[in-house]
């Protein structure tokens, strides 16, 4: 489990082809000598399992499945990549609930300059869009980020300068592909909330329903 707080940029040193499947070394651009064998790592919010720590570089194998659901095939020598490793138990929750399963790619529509910050505009797969409200959580290359607007298949969201700097945001441009995760309570209320219905076999969910199952 992660937060979508980033802690730096790594950079892509090998893309090892193992068959179908691919062995990533990366060279994260910060302190990270605390990771160890077996570690949790999301990297760009696709959680990988440390399989070689070494120097100053750390390797994961990815799936093929990873690789076709992800941007993480389109990876090469010198990709720079957010990195993240596993929260704690004593952590603070500074983000949201970020699971590292990547959900769907969505497609940078627009970049402008608001300001200070950046608002970024992006397009999404409908069933995705199902799960995100306005000022709900989104995780975006595993950066936790907050919901300006949203409709069935696109959102928009504000980066603020450290945010930019700490990550990889700087580096899009229009038309590029990231990777999605959308809020897992969001997922579990969904798939709950309609299998009552389906069960109840309503039309509505009212205040009267919620009440009823204990949401009020």
């Amino acid at each position: 489990m992660f937060t979508g707080l980033v802690l730096g940029k790594g950079r892509v040193v090998r893309m090892d082809r193992r068959g179908v499947d691919v062995r990533l070394t990366i060279e994260p651009l910060f302190d990270m000598e605390n990771v160890r064998k077996g570690d949790s790592v999301a990297v760009d919010g696709a959680c990988l399992t440390v399989v070689e720590h070494k120097d100053r570089t750390f390797s994961a194998d990815v799936s093929a499945e990873t690789l076709s659901r992800t941007i993480l095939g389109n990876y090469r020598p010198g990709t720079l990549v957010n990195l993240e490793l596993a929260l704690r138990m004593s952590d603070r929750l500074g983000g949201h609930l970020v699971t590292g399963h990547v959900d769907g790619l969505g497609i940078l529509k627009s970049k402008e300059k608001v300001g200070d910050s950046i608002r970024l505009d992006f397009e999404i797969p409908r069933e995705l869009g199902f799960y995100l409200i306005e000022k709900g959580s989104i995780a975006i290359n595993g950066i936790s980020l907050t919901v300006n607007e949203c409709g069935e298949d696109y959102f928009s969201v504000n980066i603020v300068p450290h945010t930019a700097e700490k990550t990889t945001i700087g580096l899009w441009k229009t038309g590029d592909r990231v990777n999605l995760e959308v809020d897992i309570i969001g997922k579990y209320v969904a798939k709950f909330l309609g299998k009552v219905k389906q069960k109840e076999s309503r039309k509505d969910i009212g205040l009267d329903f919620l009440a009823k199952h204990g949401f009020l």
